[in-house]
């Protein structure tokens, strides 16, 4: 897994609409990665609730999921997102590989989380166990501590 520390890969990936978008790199403020395992499951729907209805300030957010795009789109729609839902669903798994989070038995990313600084650097991270949601307020403390 990418640790801290570490350089983030760079990489392009859809969102909801097929735009890419640019994950890692040089840019102007940090950048939340958020890897979820399922499209409209339990806990990662209340996981992406949470995103929507508390906002991070001082970041740029980005979600991803192997699901395609269109379930991706459905899904932001149903849930308000507004912040980009990426598809990692071909070459399936590609950036959830990159990170060193996909589960290759399921198919899908574990639960981690990878905040970067302005140079696309690790800063800090988070992975939780199957099931077990990751906290709002610890992305926000993240942040803050980064920002600072």
């Amino acid at each position: 897994m990418v640790a801290v520390a570490d350089r983030a890969p760079v990489l392009e990936l859809p969102d909801t609409h097929g735009t890419p978008v640019r994950l890692g790199g040089r840019r102007e403020r940090p950048q939340l990665v958020v890897f979820l395992p399922f499209a409209f499951s339990r806990v990662c729907g209340g996981e992406l609730r949470a995103l929507v209805s508390e906002p991070l300030d001082g970041a740029d957010l980005a979600v991803l999921s192997c699901d395609p795009l269109f379930a991706l789109r459905a899904w932001a729609e149903q849930e308000g997102a507004t912040f980009p839902l990426l598809s990692d669903f071909w070459p399936h798994g590609a950036a959830a590989r990159a990170f060193g989070v996909l589960d290759e038995a399921s198919g899908a990313p574990t639960r981690a989380s990878f905040l970067l600084d302005g140079d696309g650097v690790v800063a800090w991270s988070v992975h939780s166990p199957a099931g077990v949601a990751r906290s709002v307020a610890d992305y926000r403390a993240a942040v803050a501590a980064l920002t600072a």
